[in-house]
């Protein structure tokens, strides 16, 4: 196995555990802070540097979080031979599916999304009426063939779960 996707909704701890597992000495990358994912309009395409803040009505219905394949890619060749856990979760999910081994959903519910995403100081991302509205409509949704992991439980612990999943047991 050499690439692992642990993905999730905003708010459910994926840029938190990437931390753990880098201090723990495993290559893993926080998709959304490293340069893998961003903002571009449906339409046209066209990448966008960061949404407006607070974003206004409307622009997350025109405007989506989209992920770079040739950088997954990438990722996926450094990781030959060993494992690299890809941390993130863009809407064109399907567009680099096929180049993970292994895909892991954290999962959490509502009130700690709501929780998370109000009390965040990482992001301002949930924080707003829209956004937070957009987060726990996607709340539901778990990523079909994911090993889950409920992520409400202690970030060591999800850690682990995540690193049992990949066959890296400590």
């Amino acid at each position: 196995m050499s690439l692992v996707w642990v993905t999730g909704n905003a708010g459910a701890g994926k840029s938190t555990v990437c931390a753990l597992l880098k201090e723990r000495g495993e290559l893993a990358v926080d998709a959304d802070n490293e340069g893998y994912h961003h903002w571009a309009d449906r339409a046209s395409g066209e990448v966008v540097t960061d949404p407006p803040d607070p974003v206004p009505a409307g622009w997350l219905d025109r405007y989506g979080w989209r992920i770079s394949r040739p950088k997954v890619e990438a990722l996926a060749a450094r990781a030959a031979g060993g494992i690299a856990f890809f941390c993130g979760c863009p809407e064109n999910h399907e567009d680099v599916r096929d180049l993970f081994d292994l895909v892991v959903c954290l999962v959490i519910d509502e009130a700690t999304l709501r929780h998370r995403l109000l009390t965040r100081t990482t992001n301002s991302f949930g924080k707003h009426p829209e956004e937070l509205a957009a987060a726990l409509a996607d709340n539901a949704y778990h990523h079909p063939g994911a090993t889950i992991v409920d992520a409400t439980r202690p970030l060591p612990e999800v850690a682990d779960a995540i690193l049992a999943a990949a066959g890296r047991a400590r």
